[in-house]
């Protein structure tokens, strides 16, 4: 396993670490599905031990994942390894009670939970789930004093800035100055981490990391799902109404996975290396973090993580994504 600093925090995450959200389940937030299918805790702890045993010392959680479930499942895995491991999560997608889910009380509160949840004395590094601070941004300023209170508590060393825009990230990375940047990144979509992207300019600008989370299109770019097979997901799985899984978005896609076998191999492990190794040819992407479910998959997310691309490999990637 290789790693990488996060900037210039000290902090050194392996380049393939992971995501928990699956760990979460099935699950809803104000009536909107947020989750994904039911995972086997037994499964999930064979998966995270082999991923320590290997390197990984990078997992990204959140508080919306299961509501809690997810950093609780994590925190009995773990046990005490908590102490080597490096642990992520966020705050912004379930409000509680609370008008927004940035006032600064509920961020408080979400926090301290966290740390219960997470039987953490600390948490390594928390992020700001996304962009919406409310109506001309009013609750930013108020929520980031609060952050900050935080950190010089010593409840969080690092902030993190998650976002779904670009325009969201170039209003808000010179008011927070996240050490860490996160959004969805993969071969078809790089928007975030190409050179001479706005947003770019300002990771490479202010020495911020980008961790990526999707990288593997959530299985679109393992040829998992065919075009003109019929895909359908559990209510409470937020892929049920997702477009990247509509008929003509995976007929749109396939050709271009095609492309990616024809040089990788037809194996998800092969194609699991072109994928997480194409980001990490980017200089700017400090980590990946694949989703996963079981040993499986974990196994697979790794397999290729000593084994960069040759310049010739993300030339071709890239030119088979267009």
């Amino acid at each position: 396993m290789r790693y990488r600093e996060l900037g210039k925090s000290g902090v050194k995450v392996s380049e393939v670490s992971l995501g928990c959200w699956t760990m979460g389940g099935l699950n809803w937030v104000n009536g909107s599905a947020n989750g994904w299918a039911d995972v086997d805790e037994k499964e999930v702890a064979r998966a995270i031990d082999f991923a320590i045993e290997r390197g990984v010392n990078h997992f990204d959680n959140a508080d919306v994942y299961g509501n809690g479930r997810a950093e609780r499942m994590l925190a009995r895995t773990l046990g005490p390894r908590t102490r080597e491991i490096i642990i992520a999560t966020k705050t912004g997608h379930f409000p509680g009670t609370a008008e927004h889910a940035y006032e600064p009380q509920h961020i408080r509160h979400q926090c301290e939970q966290s740390l219960v949840n997470l039987k953490r004395d600390y948490i390594d590094l928390y992020y700001f789930h996304h962009g919406n601070f409310g109506p001309s941004d009013r609750y930013l300023d108020d929520a980031l004093a609060q952050v900050h209170r935080l950190r010089a508590e010593g409840k969080i060393r690092l902030v993190g800035l998650s976002a779904y825009s670009i325009e969201d990230f170039v209003r808000l990375i010179p008011r927070v100055r996240p050490d860490v940047l996160q959004s969805w990144a993969h071969a078809m979509d790089t928007r975030y981490i190409e050179e001479g992207s706005p947003v770019r300019r300002l990771l490479d600008e202010l020495d911020i990391p980008f961790v990526a989370f999707s990288p593997l299109a959530q299985g679109i770019l393992l040829g998992k799902y065919q075009a003109g097979a019929k895909v359908s997901f559990e209510e409470g799985d937020h892929r049920r109404h997702s477009s990247q899984f509509s008929e003509e978005n995976l007929a749109r896609v396939q050709p271009k996975v095609d492309r990616l076998k024809s040089r990788f191999g037809e194996d998800p492990k092969s194609l699991a290396r072109a994928a997480l190794q194409y980001l990490l040819a980017h200089p700017c992407v400090g980590c990946v973090i694949p989703g996963f479910r079981d040993l499986r998959q974990v196994e697979m997310n790794l397999a290729g993580a000593d084994s960069p691309l040759t310049p010739d490999d993300v030339a071709f990637v890239r030119r088979a994504m267009q």
